[in-house]
C-alpha cells in the first residue's frame, strides 16, 4: 500500500499544469536546460543524472536516512557511520584510500542530515567509474575497526563541542527538540554525548543492515557523465543491494507530532540573544510548498554589513535597518517529508529583543492580510535567482538531483520550476499564511542575554492581528 508521501508524489508533483502559466513560453536558457535522466535497477535502485559539457563530474549516494530514523539508543549511528566509511574497507586502508582520491585529482565527502545521509565524489570524467567503485567500496564494505571506532569517539565528542559552540546550531537543534518532542525530528544529528561514547560496532552494521537498501537509495551524478554508462556502473557496484531489510529489521517509523511551546537558556554574561520563532509549516510535496518559498523571500535576511537595507523588498528588513533592531536576521523555511519549520532567527541585544520579537511576528502576520503585487512579484523574482545561482557547478547540481529524487522521485526541470513560482499570487500567499501562521501555536527557541525574552503566552497572542 502507497504511503501518503508516495501518493503525493504521484499527485501534488506530478508535471506541473496550469491554465495561467505556461513554461513553453520561457526564454531558450530555461527550455534548452539539459535533461535529467532516470532509470530503475531490478532492486529498486534509483539512478538520475544530467549530463553536460566539460571535464569534471560529481557522482553521488543519497540515502533515505538519517537522525530522523533512529532510536534512543542509536541516535547519532548514521553521523557515525559517515566517520567511519573513510577508515578504510578489506580493498584498501585509510592511507590507500586517500592517496587513491589524491592521485586522481578528486575530491571525495559526506554528510549526514535529519533525513538523508550523502556520500559523493568530484572527479574527472574518465574516473567516473573508479569513483564509483569507491563509493560502493567505502559504503558496503566498512571494515568498521574496533580500534577506529574508538579513536573515532573522541574525534565526534570534540565536534559536538564545536557544534555546541555555535550558537546558532544550539538554537536551531533547540527549536526541533522542543518542536518535535520526543520524536525522530527532534534528535540531533551527532546524538547525545553518552551515544557517542558508547554506540557499539554492531549497532552500526545493524543500522547498515536497517537502512541501507536499494529503494531507500538513489545514485545521482551531473557534469561530464554518460547516462547509461552509470546506469552499468550502479548496476555493477551496486545491483545486490537488497530490496528491503532482512527479518527482524524495522526502519523506525516517525509520524510527526509538532506542539507549540518556548524554550529558554539564558546566559546573562553572553552580549547579545540569539532567538528563533516561528510555526509549523508543510513538506515538500504540500501544496504550500512553493507558497512557502515566496514567503521566505517576501522576508528576507538582513545584516548591519549591508548598506541596501531600507531599500530591501523586505518591510523586515526596512525597519531593521531604520530602527537598529537587531546585528542580523534570517528567514528559515525547513522543510522535510511531512513536515516543516517556517520563522526568523535574529541576534540582537538584550534591550532590542522584544520589539525584534514584535516585529518578526507582526510581519509574518502580514502576509495573511496585506501584501502588494509589488512585492510579491520583487519576492518571485529574487527566489527564481537564487534558485538558479544555487544550480552552479556540479556538485551542486548532483545534490538537486539527489534530493529531488529522494523527496518527488523524480526532478523538476528549472522551467517547471519557474511556473510553480509565477503561479503563485496573492491568494495563495494569504491562504498558507493563514493556514500555517494565524492564530497557530509558535515556537520559540532563544539562548543567550535573553532576559527580555517574551513568554510564550505573549508570542502566541501575536499569531493574528487583533482589529476593533
Amino acid at each position: 500500500m502507497a504511503t501518503a508521501v508516495e501518493a503525493a508524489q504521484k499527485t501534488l508533483f506530478a508535471p506541473f499544469q496550469s491554465d495561467n502559466v505556461d513554461p513553453a513560453n520561457y526564454p531558450p536558457f530555461l527550455l534548452s536546460a539539459p535533461k535529467t535522466e532516470v532509470g530503475t535497477l531490478g532492486n529498486g535502485l534509483r539512478v538520475a543524472s544530467q549530463g553536460g559539457h566539460g571535464d569534471t563530474a560529481t557522482v553521488g549516494v543519497y540515502i533515505d536516512a538519517g537522525s530522523r530514523y533512529e532510536t534512543d539508543e542509536n541516535n547519532g549511528a548514521a553521523h557515525f557511520l559517515e566517520h567511519m566509511a573513510f577508515k578504510g574497507t578489506p580493498n584498501r586502508s585509510r592511507e590507500q584510500l586517500e592517496e587513491e582520491i589524491e592521485n586522481m585529482g578528486g575530491h571525495l565527502n559526506a554528510y549526514t542530515s535529519r533525513e538523508h545521509t550523502v556520500y559523493y565524489a568530484k572527479v574527472f570524467k574518465d574516473n567516473v567509474p573508479k569513483a564509483m567503485e569507491i563509493l560502493s567500496d567505502i559504503l558496503l564494505n566498512s571494515n568498521l575497526d574496533e580500534g577506529d571506532i574508538k579513536r573515532e569517539r573522541g574525534v565526534i565528542l570534540r565536534e559536538l563541542q564545536e557544534v555546541q559552540r555555535q550558537t546558532e546550531e544550539v538554537v536551531f537543534d533547540c527549536l526541533h527538540e522542543t518542536a518535535f518532542n520526543n520524536k525522530g525530528l527532534g534528535k540531533t544529528i551527532l546524538g547525545p554525548s553518552e551515544n557517542i561514547e558508547s554506540l557499539t560496532r554492531q549497532q552500526l552494521k545493524d543500522y547498515i543492515t536497517t537502512h541501507y537498501t536499494a529503494p531507500r537509495m538513489v545514485i545521482a551524478g551531473a557534469g561530464a557523465i554518460d547516462h547509461s554508462q552509470l546506469v552499468d556502473l550502479s548496476s555493477q557496484y551496486f545491483g545486490n543491494l537488497p530490496s528491503e531489510p532482512p527479518a527482524g529489521f524495522t526502519v523506525p517509523e516517525d509520524t510527526p507530532r509538532y506542539r507549540g511551546s518556548i524554550v529558554n537558556f539564558r546566559e546573562d554574561n553572553m552580549p547579545v540573544a540569539h532567538v528563533a520563532a516561528g510555526v509549523q509549516s508543510a513538506g515538500w510535496t504540500s501544496p504550500h510548498a512553493f507558497d512557502l518559498m515566496v514567503m521566505h523571500a517576501l522576508l528576507g535576511n538582513w545584516n548591519r554589513a549591508q548598506s541596501s537595507g531600507r531599500n530591501c523588498n523586505s518591510e523586515l528588513a526596512q525597519v531593521c535597518a531604520t530602527d537598529d533592531l537587531c546585528h542580523e536576521y534570517m528567514t528559515f523555511n525547513t522543510s522535510y517529508k511531512d513536515t516543516g519549520l517556517f520563522g526568523v532567527y535574529f541576534i540582537a541585544e538584550p534591550k532590542k529583543v522584544q520589539d525584534m520579537s514584535w516585529h518578526v511576528m507582526n510581519k509574518m502576520v502580514r502576509m495573511c492580510h496585506e501584501l502588494t503585487e509589488d512585492e510579491l512579484e520583487r519576492a518571485k523574482t529574487q527566489l527564481k535567482s537564487n534558485m538558479l545561482t544555487q544550480l552552479d557547478g556540479t556538485t551542486a547540481v548532483c545534490e538537486e538531483i539527489g534530493r529531488q529524487m529522494l523527496t518527488y522521485n523524480r526532478r523538476m526541470s528549472p522551467a517547471e520550476v519557474f511556473a510553480r513560482i509565477d503561479a503563485v499570487n496573492i491568494e495563495t500567499v494569504s491562504e498558507t499564511a493563514k493556514e500555517f501562521i494565524n492564530d497557530e501555536d509558535p515556537v520559540v527557541s532563544g539562548v543567550g542575554n535573553t532576559h527580555e525574552l517574551p513568554d510564550y503566552n505573549w508570542f502566541r497572542r501575536r499569531t493574528f492581528y487583533n482589529r476593533y
